[in-house]
This record gives C-alpha cells, sequence and structure tokens, in this order.
C-alpha cells in the first residue's frame, strides 16, 4: 500500500468525523483500483455531509469506476449543480457522460471544464480529445498546440493514447507518456525483484482488459490457439474485463493455460496474482490505450515486462523492458524514441484471426449504398477523421464520379458535421453513407462491397486495416514518423503490396483517382490482395507463433533463462 492512503486510513480511525479526510481516502483507493474502499470512504463522507459535492463527486467516481454510468452521470450532474464553478467535478461529469451514452453533453462538460480553466493541459486535452470524436474542428488547431507546448515544457501529464491523435513527432510522444508514467509511479512501492526461472518452461503472462468480443481478443485468440498447440510456452491471460459471454471469450479461455479473472482487484491484488502465478515474462496488451492498469505494471509483478500490440507507442515507462514489433512499424530510426528495449518480429507484429469467415453480405441497397458507382470506405473510430484525413478523402472523391465514402457512424452529431465540411467542400452530402457499429461478422461481411480503404493520418488504420485485408479489401495508406502512422503500412508491406503505401498526401489522392476510375485495375488489386492473404505470412498464425515463442525465448535468455536447446 503506498503511504498517502495508509496515513489516511490511520488518520479516519482517529478521526472518524474528519470529512476531507474520509473524501481524501476515497481518491487514494479509487486510484488503487479499489472500488469497494473506495465506495465504503465515499458513502462515509456523504453520511457525515449529506449531500454534499465533494461527497457526491466521490461516490459518482465510484459508480463510474464500477461500470455503473448512468448513475455516475447523475451524481456528478448533482455535484456539478450544486458547484458550477468546479472544474474537476466538471472533468468528471464529462467523463461519466461519455460513458452513459452522452456525447454531446459530455463535450459540454469538458468545454465548462475549460472555460473555467482555460490553461491546464489536461482538461485542455480532454477537450480536445472529445472534440476529434464528435468531429467537431472548432478550434483544434489552439487546443492542440496548447498540449504540445505544454508536454515539451514538461507541463503537462497528458493522456498518451489521445497524444497519439496529435500530429506530433515520436520524441513528443516518448515526452508524453515519460511524465504519465511519472506520475503513475509517484508513491508506488514495487514488489521484491523476482528473477526468470533458470530451466524449464517459460511462464507467460498477458494482462488485457480486452479478453472478449473487443478488438485485442479479436486479433489475439487464434495466436493463443497455435501457441497452445505449440505447447512450448505455459500461457497466463490475466483479464481485466469480466466474461462477456461470448465465444472469443470461450476460446481464449480454452487456448490459456489459465485464465484469471482479475475485474474486480485492486491493483495490489493483481500484481501479487501475478507474482503468485510466477510468471516469467509479462505482456501488457493494453498499454496507455485506456481501460488498462499501468500501476500493476509499475509494481514490477514479472521480471521481464513487455509492451505489445494495443498500444501504437511507448510506455515512457522505466518498468517495461521491451517493445516487440517489427521493422517497418518501427525502424531502427525511431527506436531513440522509445524507453523500451526494441525486440523484432521477423513478420508484421499485429496478429489476427485467420479461423475467421466472412459471411454473406446483404446487397448494397440494403447496405444504405448506391446501386451503382465505387465504394471507398473508413471505418476507422471518428477521431481519425480530422480535417486532413477528410479533405483528401473529399479529394478522391471529387476525382471520381459516382462515388460515395463509406464511413462508422460516428457518437453524437459527429456523422452531421461530417456531412457539413462534405458540403463545405463542394460535395453532396449524400455522398457519405454511414454504417452503424455491427457485430464483427456482420460488419466484416460488409467489406464486400467496399472497392478501396482510405487510410486516415496521422493515426492509421490497425485493427481495421486487417479486417479490410483479411476481407479481401484493399487499404491505401500514407506512412509517416510514428509507430500509429505505420501500421497500416507495415501490413501492406509484409503482405507485398508496397504500392499500397504512398509518400504524401498527393500521392494518396492521384493513387486512389486512378484505382477509382479504372475498374480493371482495382478489381486485379482486389485479386492480388486476396492470394496475398492466403499465402502470405501475415494472416499465417502457426508461423506467428514459432516466431513469438523464438523472441519470447530470447528475451528470458537476456534475463538469465537458460534454453535446453542451446
Amino acid at each position: 500500500m503506498d503511504p498517502q492512503r495508509e496515513q489516511l486510513r490511520v488518520a479516519v480511525q482517529r478521526q472518524p468525523q474528519d470529512f476531507i479526510a474520509w473524501v481524501m481516502l476515497a481518491d487514494a483507493e479509487l486510484e488503487a483500483g479499489d472500488t469497494v474502499a473506495g465506495e465504503q470512504a465515499a458513502q462515509r463522507a456523504l453520511q457525515l455531509r449529506p449531500g454534499h459535492p465533494e461527497a457526491l463527486a466521490r461516490l459518482g467516481r465510484t459508480r463510474w469506476a464500477q461500470g455503473r454510468h448512468d448513475d455516475a452521470a447523475a451524481l456528478l450532474r448533482q455535484a456539478s449543480n450544486l458547484v458550477p464553478q468546479h472544474p474537476g467535478i466538471a472533468l468528471w461529469l464529462g467523463h461519466a457522460l461519455e460513458d452513459a451514452g452522452q456525447p454531446e453533453a459530455a463535450a459540454d462538460a469538458y468545454r465548462h471544464a475549460h472555460r473555467l480553466l482555460p490553461g491546464e493541459p489536461y482538461i485542455t486535452a480532454q477537450l480536445l480529445n472529445w472534440q476529434r470524436r464528435l468531429c467537431d474542428w472548432r478550434g483544434l488547431d489552439a487546443l492542440s498546440n496548447q498540449v504540445r507546448q505544454a508536454v515539451a515544457q514538461g507541463a503537462a501529464v497528458v493522456e498518451p493514447f489521445a497524444f497519439l491523435s496529435e500530429d506530433s513527432s515520436a520524441a513528443e510522444q516518448l515526452a508524453c507518456a515519460r511524465q504519465r508514467a511519472a506520475g503513475i509511479a509517484e508513491g508506488l512501492r514495487a514488489l521484491p525483484a523476482a528473477a526468470v526461472r533458470a530451466h524449464g518452461t517459460l511462464r507467460v503472462g498477458f494482462l488485457s482488459n480486452g479478453f472478449g468480443a473487443h478488438p485485442t481478443g479479436l486479433l489475439t485468440v487464434a495466436l493463443f490457439e497455435q501457441l497452445r498447440t505449440l505447447g512450448v510456452l505455459e500461457l497466463h491471460l490475466f483479464a481485466l474485463n469480466s466474461d462477456d459471454g461470448s465465444a472469443i471469450r470461450a476460446r481464449l479461455q480454452a487456448a490459456a493455460n489459465t485464465l484469471h479473472d482479475v475485474a474486480a482487484l485492486p491493483h495490489a491484488a493483481i500484481a501479487a496474482r501475478i507474482r503468485a502465478a510466477g510468471i516469467d515474462v509479462l505482456f501488457d496488451l493494453r498499454g496507455w490505450g485506456g481501460g488498462g492498469a499501468p500501476a500493476v505494471l509499475a509494481m514490477r509483478p514479472a521480471p521481464v515486462q513487455v509492451t505489445w500490440l494495443a498500444y501504437p507507442g511507448t510506455s515512457g515507462a522505466d518498468w517495461m523492458d521491451h517493445v516487440l514489433a517489427d521493422a517497418f512499424v518501427l525502424p531502427t530510426a525511431l527506436a531513440p524514441a522509445f524507453s523500451e528495449q526494441v525486440r523484432y518480429l521477423p513478420r508484421a507484429f499485429q496478429p489476427s484471426d485467420s479461423t475467421r469467415m466472412v459471411e454473406a453480405a446483404p446487397d448494397r441497397v440494403a447496405c444504405g449504398l448506391p446501386a451503382q458507382g465505387v465504394v471507398f470506405c473508413c471505418f476507422n473510430n471518428s477521431y481519425k477523421l480530422n480535417p486532413r484525413s477528410m479533405r483528401r478523402a473529399f479529394a478522391v472523391l471529387q476525382g471520381v464520379p459516382g462515388s460515395v465514402l463509406w464511413l462508422l457512424s460516428g457518437p453524437g452529431n459527429a456523422d452531421a458535421r461530417l456531412r457539413s465540411a462534405a458540403r463545405e467542400a463542394g460535395l453532396d452530402p449524400a455522398r457519405l453513407v454511414f454504417m452503424p457499429k455491427l457485430p464483427h461478422p456482420t460488419y466484416l461481411a460488409r467489406y464486400a462491397h467496399a472497392d478501396l480503404f482510405l487510410d486516415t493520418h496521422p493515426y492509421n488504420a490497425h485493427t481495421t486495416a486487417s479486417d479490410a485485408l483479411w476481407a479481401g479489401c484493399p487499404v491505401l495508406t500514407c506512412p509517416g514518423a510514428t509507430f500509429a502512422a505505420r501500421v497500416a503500412g507495415s501490413l501492406n508491406h509484409h503482405l507485398g503490396l508496397p504500392e499500397m503505401n504512398v509518400a504524401d498526401d498527393r500521392a494518396f489522392i492521384d493513387t486512389a483517382v486512378a484505382l477509382g476510375n479504372d475498374p480493371l485495375k482495382l478489381a486485379a488489386l482486389r485479386s492480388k490482395v486476396a492470394t496475398a492473404r492466403d499465402h502470405g505470412g501475415v494472416f499465417d498464425m502457426a508461423g506467428f507463433a514459432r516466431d513469438f515463442t523464438a523472441e519470447v525465448e530470447a528475451m528470458a535468455e537476456l534475463h538469465g533463462w537458460k534454453n535446453p536447446v542451446t
């Protein structure tokens, strides 16, 4: 337990009527991931001062951490109404409204918090991130510049995941991650040092909140099945998310030697569980992606800790030893901007579920598409659809008469804002077609009607690019200078489709327009994608499992394990 939390627990025992101590203890317990103790402290504060906004806010934060988002939003709204000049409560209200499915109200809460504290980088970054999600581009450059300047000055604790959407360098991303990691580590006590076992089967752990019907589960499940078939490594999955009842979760459970459900545990208890399992090499499959548990990793539960897959950047944390990548997505020129030692797979770093079947799609009209015309698509999340990416997509539409752009429907009024942007660009807004979020197999089938995927910049398609290529839809991308901007390019490179990685926006537009106006060339490209999918190494999970095992063993050897083969 961290010293401050210990002191607060002692303080409330000595002075059980100390309202402020109970409020501070609620914060400390929630920071430690202990929602049960956090709720008890918040309830005690409310008993001492019924209706007090600070106590209501802590109970609201507790409900949010428990996933009771509607309750959280109601409590935080009540608190904010009582103290409308409190920026912190307005910020928490925004978080709760996000998850309660009230996106425009969340933006209003963030905007209110920003008006109260316009110079506070964390609040500015939250507003910036949420405006990106809502495709609300008003004042975007000014907000972005403020956040980037604060990071450069070391004056900000900004969520690194949101910072990936800014047009920042890898060095800036490292600075952002380091500042966030320093904040996590403050006051935490690491476990006593542990060593990799000298001999025997390596125990490999994977920590994630995505073990289910989630992009991480979809990407990893076939790999875990192949690893279990190989039988060289002992696999332990530590699930930060509860069982969602999905087929993916059941497959993960069967593939692992042990799946540990740690969803309801405080951070220290999760770390203790990992240590008790005797994990030699621990993979963090979430990083700064949200919903992870960086505090668990900061306690050093395993002797070797590796960041991989879900967070496309550096952890900036001294408790992470390695990052697993490939030479395209993380070339040696980028390595100085990573705090970890870079370890390279000989193939694309991103696995995929190669057992998926692509269902037959409904006809075009049933999908909301016109009966004729080229269909460009981009099913990336709305926060990636920034002004630059949409300007070049609009230019492609202008160059291919009768074409449409098929997008994933965004939160709140995002779709309407994108249609307004199309109108301002001189396009009929009806040429933007929006697809609602669908179950994964249903969504995957829709690619049968998509002729070409138009990627975004600086945050690429990642899982979505894998989906498109698996379903036979080519992906056009412009690889950038950061990990997040090179994932789609890595998939194309390793599939043998280098012509789909172009140098700049002009080449992007020209290539898409040329393909859109040449049905024979587009058909030949789709045929090439299908051949590469079936015969290339990107979707070969048996080969991936062998390469992955060899790399895990190589990392373990660096830390003292003796490979019996060598």
